[in-house]
């Protein structure tokens, strides 16, 4: 063997083996495209896509502090009860909607916690609903308050209760029709014991009553007048109440007049004012008020309501916006019992930022 043919014997080795190891060589992946979140509007502002789904969510809440100060009477004292207090509130919110061949497919769920004078802090889930093509289920407010759209822009304004006895957060079944012209109606199974616990308002035990509560309306809506009509049944005492609003939108001024009846103002029940002081509306109950907006950052708001009882109350308050989602509301409220020759007073300070 002469050296040149070992030189090529040699370099064929060492190609044989350069290109064994090349083969063994690990290719290193393409990075995956990095995914940034999209935006989702075809639900409305602050929506987003969950990333990898088709799924939008909306994150939201708010932050508020208030204080106030009061005289409240109370049904079976002599004196009403004096005080101050502060009171602070958080709240998270979170929203999610999808797509589908019946319309969007959505949820709302709502997470509070509460600080009141003292050391402790209570959480509550506020709301935690399912909803598809008009139908909801699951806990919202009572729709006998939100088809009305509850009462008067001020925060005291059920001294005179227009909502349910308890609380209005409840579990329901729920559809709701929107013909698109005007026309709304609502028709509602709400649960008889997540708001009031284990017993009716006049005392009874619920504790082994399974029939729903039911609540139906129905409303027009033209320029700017809009007409509605709730009414609710309550079947552990097997009587209800029936509530009619009138709104008008005047462009410098808001107003509305809303009335309630009791079917049996003998009874209390709880969609008839039955709240925690053991007070109804008797017959029945009325509400009025207005709202002029003074600027873009400034409202003035008045509440009126005066019951069969001659209960009468006066809310007034102002809003201030000094800044986008900050709001300063400082609030007076005056009572009068007639039945009881009671007067009151509570004001209250609020802070809210709303993001």
């Amino acid at each position: 063997m002469n050296i040149k043919s070992l030189l090529l014997g040699s370099a064929a080795a060492l190609a044989a083996v350069s290109g064994a190891h090349a083969a063994d060589a690990i290719v290193a992946a393409e990075p995956e495209p990095l995914e940034y979140v999209r935006i989702c509007d075809a639900y409305g502002a602050g929506y987003f896509f969950i990333p990898g789904t088709e799924t939008c969510l909306k994150i939201g809440g708010r932050v508020r502090t208030e204080g106030g100060w009061y005289n409240a009477y109370k049904a079976g004292q002599d004196a009403g009860a004096r005080g101050t207090y502060w009171h602070t509130r958080a709240e998270l919110s979170l929203d999610t909607a999808t797509d589908t061949e019946y319309g969007p497919l959505k949820t709302n769920t709502v997470v509070r916690w509460d600080w009141n004078d003292g050391n402790s802090t209570t959480t509550k889930l506020l709301w935690a609903n399912i909803s598809l093509g008009g139908f909801l289920v699951g806990k919202a407010d009572s729709q006998y308050s939100t088809f009305l759209g509850y009462a008067g822009d001020v925060i005291n304004d059920d001294v005179i209760e227009y909502g349910i006895n308890g609380t209005d957060e409840l579990n329901q079944i729920t559809y709701k029709y929107d013909a698109g012209n005007g026309f709304t109606a609502v028709i509602s199974l709400e649960d008889s014991n997540s708001g009031t616990g284990a017993t009716g308002a006049n005392g009874e035990d619920s504790s082994d009553h399974y029939a729903p509560d039911v609540v139906a309306g129905a409303g027009y809506k033209a320029g700017a007048w809009q007409f509605r009509v709730v009414g609710g049944y309550d079947s552990i005492v097997e009587e209800g109440a029936v509530k009619a609003r009138v709104d008008a939108d005047f462009g410098v001024l808001t107003a509305f007049v809303m009335g309630g009846w009791n079917t049996d103002g003998d009874k209390l029940n709880k969609y008839a004012g039955a709240g925690g002081a053991g007070l109804g509306w008797g017959d029945w109950a009325v509400w009025g008020g207005v709202g002029v907006p003074v600027n873009d950052k400034l409202k003035w708001n008045l509440q009126l309501s005066y019951d069969d009882l001659k209960t009468f109350a006066a809310t007034t308050n102002v809003k201030f916006n000094p800044v986008k989602d900050l709001l300063i509301e400082p609030e007076l409220t005056y009572v009068n019992y007639d039945a009881v020759n009671k007067d009151t007073w509570a004001g209250i300070v609020r802070f809210q930022r709303t993001f």
